[in-house]
């Protein structure tokens, strides 16, 4: 995460009274139409948790488990004495600073000396023993980190693990009596208008508090794994890793981030939620790193086309656009599947899915609900372990126009010719591949409009492989003689599968 969107909370108002409310006009006609002396009583308003009084209480009970901390790294700086003084102007400057840019030891050849770094963040302890959670850019390449609590105590942590791509990193420190801890709540169960508390150390300023409520839920900001509860509790740079609390005193959150065009709270801020969180502290906290699931297909979101492409009613689920070796394709899993339910739990989108995956346990059998030609097929799929890909693409060559020999042909707004030896060097594509490539696309046609370009590569169309163009025809004769408005492509670009559905009426 950018510092830039670090999250921070800042200190509110000691105490926040209820407004009083006047009559509205029908309460006043009520209150006219009643006979003397009656009472009149307003309706309750209809409301799950009213304002607290004061987060003073809250706020003296949890602090003692919120921690600052500082890192230092150690980094490389030029020792400026070493360097030569030269005259303004002089004709050897820039002969020496030639000379020394070619030497060993860094930039200008001068000697390096070690300079510390510091920098501050917040953090929350998780058990009496001395668990400490915070952002992973907090501490990411730090040589050393003390945090320092309520009371002023410091003491150095050792880094347990770290989870990139959920910024979220494990303490741990030595003590020798009991630490003041926190425990993690149900963030699935917080609503947006609910009443949430951050406590950190917004720019090195020392223990601060700042309440707001839940502005939105689910948020996604750059990763796979986002799950962010949005508050316009005051948050700002330094409160990166500090906790975001429910009105019951749990963790439903860890701020990280802060949209804001001046590196301020402007009331948008962003806490990893504890669903997400516990999960990970668990592992790391367990193996030091975390375990996540793997399913093993390429996968994207099924859109209305693409739904009536395929024949489906909703436009929900994964659409498989490839399955590589691995556990979806030894249970049978195929491209062109719609994966509609994992382990029970019905999948909306690629997001779902990819996160409930990524939380089931390495080894376990599960129960995929799949759409396959019209109908759905229950597969069993052991999961396995995800691994940090490497991904590699060979870049295309320059088109040369002399190379297109053979005869093409425009259908749907694109130029499309069969794949023979010339393609094949014009495009870098494999030696292996069959399709149809495509040489040109209509800038105003629903190709265009759904991504196709030049050199994208089509494999099949309506779920069958095909070679030449008229293969395409056949496909579309058939889509619209069964009804279809649109018609379902498996397209390649640099290897990578999609499917696009093109209108068949456009």
């Amino acid at each position: 995460m950018l510092d830039s969107l670090t999250v921070s909370p800042e200190s509110t108002s000691a105490g926040l009274r209820r407004a009083t409310r006047p009559l509205t006009a029908v309460a006043l006609a009520l209150a006219l139409a009643m006979p003397l002396g009656a009472t009149y009583t307003a309706p309750a308003m209809a409301l799950t948790g009213a304002m607290p009084e004061s987060f003073a209480d809250l706020a003296e009970r949890l602090s003692p488990a919120v921690v600052n901390i500082t890192t230092t790294t150690n980094v490389a700086q030029v020792d400026d004495s070493m360097r030569p003084v030269l005259p303004e102007g002089s004709p050897f400057e820039d002969f020496f600073n030639d000379f020394l840019d070619r030497q060993p030891g860094g930039r200008n050849g001068m000697p390096r000396v070690p300079r510390r770094s510091s920098a501050l963040g917040s953090g929350f302890i998780i058990s009496e023993d001395g668990y400490i959670v915070t952002n992973n850019h907090v501490i990411e390449s730090a040589d050393e980190i003390e945090i320092e609590t309520f009371d002023g105590d410091k003491l150095p942590a050792k880094l347990i693990g770290h989870d990139p791509r959920t910024d979220i990193a494990l303490l741990k420190v030595e003590s020798e009596d009991p630490l003041p801890f926190v425990s993690f709540g149900d963030s699935d169960a917080a609503r947006v208008g609910d009443w949430v508390v951050a406590i950190g150390n917004p720019l090195g300023q020392g223990f601060s508090v700042s309440a707001g409520i839940v502005s939105a839920r689910n948020r996604t900001l750059q990763g796979s794994y986002d799950d962010f509860i949005q508050t316009d509790a005051a948050i700002n740079r330094g409160n990166s890793g500090g906790p975001l609390f429910n009105v019951d005193g749990e963790v439903i959150g860890v701020n990280t981030a802060i949209l804001s065009p001046n590196g301020g709270s402007i009331g948008i801020g962003f806490a990893m939620s504890s669903a997400v969180v516990e999960r990970v502290v668990a592992q790391l906290r367990d193996f030091g790193e975390t375990r996540r699931g793997w399913l093993g297909v390429r996968i994207q979101n099924v859109d209305p086309d693409v739904a009536d492409a395929l024949g489906l009613e909703v436009a929900a689920g994964a659409l498989v656009t490839d399955v590589p070796e691995g556990p979806a394709a030894t249970a049978g899993v195929k491209s062109g599947d719609v994966i509609l339910e994992f382990d029970g739990e019905a999948i909306e989108d690629t997001r779902e899915l990819v996160r409930v995956v990524a939380d089931t346990e390495v080894g376990r059998e599960v129960d995929v609900v799949v759409f396959r030609d019209g109908k759905e097929e229950r597969l069993s799929v052991a999961i396995g372990r995800l691994e940090e890909p490497v991904l590699a693409s060979a870049p295309g060559a320059p088109r040369d126009d002399k190379s297109m020999a053979q005869e093409e042909t425009v259908v749907l707004g694109m130029t499309l010719a069969t794949v023979d030896e010339a393609l094949r060097q014009q495009f870098g594509l494999d030696a292996d591949v069959e399709g149809l490539v495509v040489t040109g696309v209509e800038e105003d046609s629903d190709a265009f409009g759904k991504g196709m370009r030049e050199g994208d590569l089509i494999t099949e169309v309506g779920r069958e492989p095909v070679a030449t163009p008229r293969d395409m025809r056949d496909q579309i004769e058939a889509a619209e003689e069964a009804g279809r408005n649109s018609l379902l492509l498996l397209v390649r670009r640099d290897g990578t599968p999609r499917f696009v559905a093109l209108s068949l009426s456009s």
